[in-house]
Formats: structure tokens, sequence, C-alpha cells
């Protein structure tokens, strides 16, 4: 890898360490705000203590989240909740400029140089559970696990605040957690960038809920982790007529029937198997009565690669089949494409340092290595053209029965699945700040 070498535990090695910092260090241990003791040498088990006894205030962080889903753009009520919440243990929370989404630093002395992130937002899915906590607005939930993310920042932080004050940690450690709005419309990320959450940091560690794997068990991968994204908005312009005299019409619909299948035919045809590529028209739009052939068609799909030269490819072979399908028919086809985040591309060290500290909290038969990376988006990648960064998925499946997946009027996590991964980001944060490792050098 470049600038280090790597040492035993798979961490990079090399260039300026800036986890030690003496000089700040020096300060903050001299002022009697804690000293570190012999009992630190069971620090792991004193962090496992305290995240344990936070666990119930986790599941009703979560839970009120749940319950008050806000959607992208408006989780100004979940921003100020949070923001209380930290700001009763302590701790100093800015929130950014309109009142959506925050940052807090687990020491508000010392610069971080690595933090954690939660995404706040909910979807426009109704809540189709009969449970206690059923979010209580209509057609709007948590259907992607940002009310546990959030709990889970929220315990870690926390955590890491109190044992370093109390001096229980082996040495200083200082994090930033950043709770984010608008991950599922690509804003959020880039919104807290322009915002300053990410100065000073080099590092950042994120958690995606998995109910795919049962909790207990995490899933880690090096490299490719997501896909990149991009939306697309196809108009085919027609022209009407009765549905008796379809011969008048140059009909949209049967048009955008012909383009579907089209696309789905031909772009897996000529995309080497080797590069995945998925598009998906998930909306179609056109006409007000069932026996008149309307004058235009709106398409909106999606479509998600591993590889910015195959969404190159690609989009270029969706407008030759338009323009082809255009001249066939006599209709004008307009084509938008909309960018959405980048693939996540998780770095290796990173990896490393999450996968050791899974093994310490679930035992190495838990840590298992994704096979190949999700198609689905991600907008922690925005911050990883910044900083380096990495993810792992955490199993919220309960053990004995099968879960609805992410996007599901059904879905809810197991909340044992919350002390598990406050755990492991809290875990990884300590060994990140080890004095004697210098994998947080600077990229």
């Amino acid at each position: 890898m470049e600038g280090g070498v790597l040492n035993q535990r798979g961490i990079q090695r090399g260039g300026q360490n800036h986890c030690s910092q003496y000089s700040q260090w020096s300060v903050y241990l001299m002022d009697g705000t804690a000293s570190r003791s012999a009992s630190t040498l069971n620090w792991a088990d004193e962090l496992s203590i305290a995240i344990d006894q936070r666990f119930e205030r986790m599941c009703e962080v979560r839970r009120h989240l749940h319950q008050n889903p806000e959607p992208s753009g408006h989780e100004t009520q979940t921003t100020r909740y949070l923001a209380s919440l930290l700001a009763s243990e302590n701790l100093e929370p800015k929130i950014v400029g309109g009142g959506r989404g925050l940052w807090v630093e687990s020491n508000g002395s010392v610069q971080p140089r690595i933090g954690i992130r939660a995404d706040i937002d909910a979807l426009w899915i109704q809540d189709e559970k009969t449970v206690d906590y059923r979010s209580r607005k209509e057609g709007l939930m948590h259907a992607c696990g940002h009310d546990a993310h959030s709990a889970i920042v929220f315990g870690a932080i926390t955590t890491l605040a109190e044992l370093d004050r109390l001096g229980k940690l082996p040495w200083p450690v200082v994090c930033r957690a950043i709770f984010q709005p608008a991950e599922e419309t690509n804003q959020g990320a880039i919104e807290m960038i322009k915002a300053g959450a990410l100065v000073g940091l080099t590092d950042l560690l994120g958690v995606h809920m998995d109910p795919s794997r049962k909790v207990g068990t995490i899933g880690v991968r090096h490299g490719d982790f997501t896909a990149d994204c991009h939306e697309v908005t196809i108009e085919i312009h027609g022209h009407g007529a009765h549905a008796a005299r379809p011969h008048e019409a140059v009909d949209p619909i049967a048009i955008a029937a012909q383009l579907i299948t089209s696309i789905y035919l031909f772009v897996p045809r000529s995309t080497d198997s080797q590069d995945a590529v998925v598009v998906t028209f998930g909306k179609i739009h056109g006409g007000h009565a069932s026996n008149v052939i309307p004058d235009h068609v709106i398409l909106s799909g999606t479509m998600r690669t591993l590889d910015s030269e195959v969404s190159a490819r690609t989009i270029q072979h969706i407008a030759r089949l338009a323009s082809g399908l255009a001249s066939a028919s006599g209709a004008r086809i307009d084509i938008q494409w909309h960018s959405g985040p980048p693939p996540v591309k998780n770095d290796a060290s990173l990896v490393n340092l999450l996968a050791e500290a899974g093994r310490v909290v679930v035992g190495a038969t838990g840590v298992h290595p994704i096979r190949r990376p999700s198609m689905g988006g991600e907008d922690f990648a925005n911050y990883l053209s910044h900083v380096r960064g990495a993810m792992f998925r955490l199993g919220s499946a309960p053990s004995d029965e099968a879960a609805p997946l992410l996007h599901n009027p059904l879905f809810d996590i197991d909340e044992r699945s919350l002390r598990i991964g406050a755990q492991i980001l809290a875990h990884a944060i300590v060994r990140w700040c080890d004095p004697k490792d210098t994998h947080c050098m600077a990229p």
C-alpha cells in the first residue's frame, strides 16, 4: 500500500502519526481531567460494560426515531432530538445551518482525526408492522435502518466520551460523530461536507444494517462495497388518438414497452459478463383514460454499475437504442441522466480495523467476508472523495427467523444488533487512536 507497510494486525503503518499529537495530549493529561491507570489493561471489558449499560437508552433512541420519522430534506425535529440527547451527555453538538444534520466531538478541546457517521432520514413507505413503536406518520417510516444507525453512533460516541473523561481507556481517544440528513437523495453527505463536518478528519467509519444476516454476525469487504448509481428519466413524445384508431397515433405506450424490453434484453447482452450492470425502471406514467392513446409517457429508473467506464458505455448504448426506436416509430425520445452516489470503495486498512473489532465483539466465526459488492447506492461514498473510509454490514435479523429486507413495509431489526454495532465502532476507534500505530496518517 502506498505510504507504508502493514503491521501484524494488517493496519497500515508509516508516515506522520496524527494519533499521538503529544503537545495536545500532554495538556489534556496534566489538567487533571483524566488519568490512565493500570485498570485500563482491561479497557475492552470496560467498553463492553459501558455500552451494555447504555443499551436500554439506545433502544429508546431508536424507537423514538422509528415512531417519528422525517423524510430527506425535512429532518429538523430529528436533528433537535439528537442534539438534545448529546447535550444531556455533556457534549457540544454543532447543528448545521438550516437545522438539518449535526456533528459532535467526544472531546471538544482536541482536534479529532477520525469520525463515525450515521444517517437520519426516513423513506416514503407505509409502516405495516404491528409493534408499539410503529411509525406515527402515515406513509413514512424508517425502512432502511437509519434510526438504528443513529442509535448506534449515539451509543458509541457517548460511551467513548465518558470512558475517556474517566481515564478508563488506555490512551487518549478523540472522535467525531456525524449525523447526516438526506442520505436517500444523495444530498446529505455533500451538505455536511460543505458545512465543515470533515475538517481535520483523515478517516471515517460507517455501518449499515443488514437484515439478510443474523444478529451476532457482520459482513466486511475490501474495495468495492456499493455501486455507482445514476437515475434516468425518459420522456417519449408521440401523438395521441382514439384507442379504436391506433393507426392515427404515434403510440408512446407501445414505444415505452418496446424500449424497456430492448434495454432489458440488449444491455446485458452487450456488457461483459464480468462487469456488473443493472438497469431497472420503477415508474411509468402516461395516459388518463382507458380508451385514449396519450401523447407522451415518462419512464423513471436507475442504472447501477461498479465501474464508471461501464456506466458511460451503458448510457451510450441506451441512447442508441432510444434513437433507433425513435427513428422507426416517428416519436421523439428525450433522456435525462442524474448522477447518484459514486461507489463506496472501502479502505483496506480500515476494513482490517473493523474486522479486528468485530472478532473481539462477536468472535471470529461471526465476521464474514462479503463475496460480492451490493448494487445498491450509498452516499457515504461522497465522503470518500475527501477522506479514507470503510463501512461494514451489521446483521440485524432475529436468529430464529427470516426477516423482511430493506425498504420493505415490514422492515424491523433485532435490537441486540444496536449493542453489537456500538461496541464494534467504539472498539475500532480506540484501536485507531493507539499512539503506537501510525495507520491514522493523513492520506
